[in-house]
């Protein structure tokens, strides 16, 4: 298979990974207070749960819907190449913009947060509009994707960043739809539930897309003579639109106000994830396969792949073992959204020298997914132990109500797992910005 990214055309290309990181680091800023606030011994002494809250709704938006949009966009610029370039300016004003916007919002008065699913909301107009902004700029470099129609001779190269621009545009039509159904007179909380809810799980499909397509362009930078069927793997992509035909379903036959939506988009998350089993398997296959590593160059692209396919695997098997409202919830899609992360970091790294930067210091890129998948797998775990005792998510501090010995040593686990990765993706930050930086010195 010859599976490589095309030569990267658009000037823009970079800025976009440059937007990625910025929002990596703005959410770093937020992190360890999170953290600190859940952690026995510690939680004591913080007493701003309000704040606690309002960090928590900026943190989720940077460091899920935003890292992962603007990776997104990043591969679609790499897609799009020049074309309707004009609209990549637009679309990257835009989402800079809605990033500035978001970030300085809880310091101009941005509060009252509502820490509802997919998309928290601070209830401000100025958090809205930093919402609405960068929202826009994603779909119109999305539009611009979808321009260029995919030949089935170019494979895998032209067909996941396509079905993942697919995914993107069904998710924001749904959120659409929902705020045209949804009645103005709902409790807040209940609104935005709602709202996010379609949309917010179709999102998660194209996020999954990406992950594999990153999976893939690792397992080629570690073995270059890989070889795979590359109208099998074709094909598989085209497999994982199938969940958008129950979402039709979904939306024609249930009322958007309904407990039903709620429970078939639920039932479609847990089991249209599965589409995507069969390359993740492939994938697994082609690992097993492979060699150890000599140099560090491979050994940071396998560490990366290795640690991805690890936490997404477990927060897949975590969702299968959700009962109630509790905090296996979080190990879940902490597991998930971590394995994109670390897919996204190790194809980050992969990106570097083709964007014009130094390549990064190996030794460092080697250990950090390491550091930072680990930290996260006791994260994760230590959610996943506590909630098997009823400690409820969403909470902080003394709500938490930890009374038992296992449930402080669940939490207390999570604490010190929060703690390692947030030195594992200090690390990422550092390894990239040194060689970004490096590009004009």
């Amino acid at each position: 298979m010859t599976l490589s990214l095309p030569q990267i055309q658009s000037p823009l290309t970079p800025s976009w990974l440059k937007l990625g990181i910025a929002a990596l680091i703005a959410a770093g800023l937020f992190s360890l207070l999170l953290v600190l606030s859940r952690t026995p011994g510690v939680q004591d002494f913080i007493p701003w749960i309000d704040f606690f809250h309002t960090a928590l709704v900026v943190h989720v938006n940077l460091s899920v819907l935003y890292w992962f949009m603007a990776f997104s966009c990043l591969f679609w610029s790499i897609y799009a190449g020049t074309r309707f370039l004009v609209l990549e300016k637009l679309a990257l004003l835009l989402a800079v913009s809605g990033t500035v916007i978001l970030v300085i919002s809880p310091f101009l008065g941005a509060g009252k947060p509502l820490i509802n699913n997919y998309i928290p909301v601070l209830q401000h107009q100025l958090f809205l509009w930093g919402i609405g902004l960068f929202s826009a700029g994603v779909v119109i470099q999305c539009l611009r994707a979808l321009s260029v129609l995919p030949r089935f001779d170019q494979g895998v190269i032209a067909f996941a960043p396509y079905i993942a621009a697919v995914f993107t545009l069904s998710a924001f039509t749904a959120l659409l739809v929902s705020w045209l159904n949804i009645p103005l007179s709902l409790d807040n909380l209940v609104y935005y539930e709602y709202l996010f809810w379609g949309g917010g799980h179709i999102l998660q499909f194209s996020h999954t897309t990406l992950l594999l397509f990153a999976w893939l362009l690792i397992l080629k930078f570690i073995r270059k003579d890989l070889s795979l069927q590359e109208n099998s793997l074709t094909w598989l992509f085209i497999l994982l639109l199938a969940p958008l035909f129950y979402t039709l379903y979904i939306y024609l036959q249930y009322d958007v106000y309904s407990p039903q939506h709620l429970l078939q988009f639920t039932l479609l998350m847990k089991y249209g994830g599965l589409t995507s089993l069969p390359l993740g398997l492939i994938v697994v296959w082609s690992i097993l396969r492979s060699t150890a590593s000599r140099d560090n160059e491979t050994a940071a692209a396998k560490g990366a792949l290795y640690s991805s396919v690890i936490l997404f695997a477990a927060g897949g098997i975590i969702g299968f073992l959700i009962h109630g409202i509790n905090v296996v919830i979080p190990a879940h899609y902490h597991g998930s959204i971590v394995g994109v992360t670390l897919a996204f970091m190790g194809v980050s790294y992969y990106l570097l020298p083709k964007l014009g930067y130094q390549k990064p210091v190996w030794k460092m890129a080697r250990m950090q997914p390491y550091i930072y998948g680990s930290g996260q797998l006791m994260h994760i775990l230590g959610l996943a132990w506590s909630g098997g005792y009823g400690v409820q998510r969403k909470t902080a501090g003394a709500a938490q109500g930890l009374d038992s010995l296992p449930e402080i040593l669940g939490m207390g686990l999570m604490g010190l797992g929060g703690l390692i990765s947030i030195i594992g993706g200090i690390l990422f930050l550092v390894v990239m910005i040194r060689s970004m930086w490096n590009k004009n010195n």
